[in-house]
């Protein structure tokens, strides 16, 4: 017994460190340099129209993506979990892929399939008007498919745990599958689902590598917080990459607490009802 409690604390401290090298450091240091002169790195960087423009457009594109995302993530999990069809496992295999390709590869593939010059769809488009590719439909594009997966790998296991007992007795007692999903299936998936839409929102907002592809980051026009931070580090305003730079961690962080939060309130409540 001495011998497994002394390898638990070992091993916790391993992780501890490893950690704080790898995470807990580096996001210090860079709170650490935004308010080395208190806080008028923040005062500056956000009296600065180009970085207030790039907070904005961050989070609009963020918020559409996240849209896009739960309402794809619901339907596809109702799909996943309620129906068995032919290659259903290479469908939810595919699902994955945004985890496991570079987002500078998306960003690419989008070009070549919405560029305006040479793309597949683009070009059509261009002629008429509507672009995708250095204007915000792409950059909402490549958001939401480098987060597609996170609502849909949330939902997915609550759904099968639940199963359809409930929706068939509704069904049996007259309801619609619209009243069934609005008043037995969403209820039931609520918290799966806040989870996966905080997760996608914080995945979001720190998109870098597709959105800097398709945006062709023009200042004032399609630059996000991600691509100022870089822009203004190279130009040697450090401080206001700094402060960009925190307020987006900030709320990344902000946003893991308020998941853990949930989790932990979700959690206590099914133990106190046994459920």
């Amino acid at each position: 017994m001495v011998e497994k409690s002394a390898t638990r604390y070992v091993l916790r401290f391993a992780v501890i460190v490893y950690l704080f090298f790898l995470v807990g450091w580096p996001v210090w240091l860079v709170g650490q340099h935004t308010f080395e002169q208190g806080l008028e790195s923040l005062r500056a960087a956000l009296s600065d129209p180009v970085v207030v423009f790039s907070l904005q457009l961050t989070l609009a594109v963020a918020v559409q993506a996240v849209l896009l995302n739960t309402l794809f993530g619901v339907g596809v999990s109702l799909l996943l979990a309620r129906y068995e069809f032919p290659g259903r496992r290479v469908f939810s295999a595919l699902l994955d892929l945004p985890l496991s390709v570079s987002p500078v590869v998306v960003g690419l593939a989008l070009v070549l399939v919405y560029g305006p010059r040479d793309g597949w769809f683009g070009a059509w488009l261009h002629e008429r008007g509507f672009d995708v590719i250095f204007s915000a439909p792409g950059m909402i594009m490549a958001t939401a498919f480098i987060s597609l997966p996170l609502v849909i790998r949330e939902v997915v296991p609550v759904l099968q745990e639940r199963g359809i007992d409930e929706e068939q007795a509704a069904a049996s007692l007259g309801a619609s599958p619209v009243q069934a999903f609005l008043r037995i299936t969403l209820p039931g998936i609520k918290w799966a689902l806040v989870y996966g839409v905080v997760l996608t929102f914080a995945r979001a907002l720190g998109e870098f590598g597709a959105v800097k592809i398709v945006s062709g980051n023009l200042e004032g026009r399609t630059q996000t917080a991600t691509l100022l931070v870089e822009q203004k580090y190279q130009d040697f305003e450090q401080s206001t990459a700094y402060a960009t730079a925190f307020l987006l961690a900030a709320v990344s962080v902000a946003c893991i607490i308020v998941v853990t939060a949930l989790r932990t309130d979700h959690s206590s409540t099914k133990a106190r009802s046994g459920t």
